[in-house]
């Protein structure tokens, strides 16, 4: 199968907010040079200390982020699923080995590029280079809305908000791995959820 006919290229620029001059041709020659690569639930694309500059394209499948706290437990940071970027950001931004471990939660499916190879391609794609920065604001947006959410919000309207904004995904993540994003413990999560379905009763 060609690479061209497993990318949703439509959904991408909603997602990502790409300009409407952007058009899949202007991205045939990252296609290209990407690789599909395939993990099985459990599997790492990244893991603490990883030094490989990569970026990957989940077509199919979930992953999580997750940070060892002092105690060796497991906290879950980010979710990514289809047709969201993922990569390291110790390792891209910072040159510094990663910190965090990026794991696939399902059988996944990806597309793999080289980070210093995808710069180079954008740098000479002038629609490509126009549209990076609509990549990086979604991100900062991202963290931006994370950051404002818990300083805002009591955990129940994060959890409202969390549900409002990611209903597909909600039977597809751990309850443990959905407490960790909202900042409580899965005990807390629980009793959020009876609340809420006491008020709808």
């Amino acid at each position: 199968m060609d690479l061209f006919d497993i990318i949703d290229f439509e959904k991408l620029k909603a997602l990502y907010k790409f300009g409407r001059a952007l058009h899949l041709k202007d991205i045939q020659t990252l296609i290209k040079s990407a690789h599909k690569r395939s993990f099985s639930q459990g599997d790492y694309l990244i893991q603490e200390g990883d030094t490989k500059r990569e970026v990957f394209l989940i077509r199919r499948g979930l992953i999580r982020a997750f940070s060892l706290n002092d105690k060796g437990d497991e906290i879950t940071t980010s979710l990514r699923w289809e047709n969201q970027i993922v990569a390291s950001t110790d390792i891209l931004l910072f040159n510094e080995p990663a910190r965090q471990y990026i794991q696939a939660l399902e059988p996944c499916e990806m597309l793999s590029i080289d980070f210093d190879l995808l710069q180079s391609i954008v740098s000479q794609n002038p629609k490509l280079e126009a549209n990076r920065k609509h990549l990086l604001r979604a991100e900062l947006k991202r963290a931006y809305h994370r950051i404002n959410t818990f300083v805002l919000l009591s955990p129940e309207e994060r959890y409202i908000e969390f549900v409002h904004a990611n209903p597909d995904i909600l039977n597809r993540v751990p309850n443990k791995y959905i407490a960790n994003i909202l900042g409580i413990t899965p005990v807390s999560l629980s009793r959020i959820r009876k609340r809420i379905a006491a008020k709808r009763k």
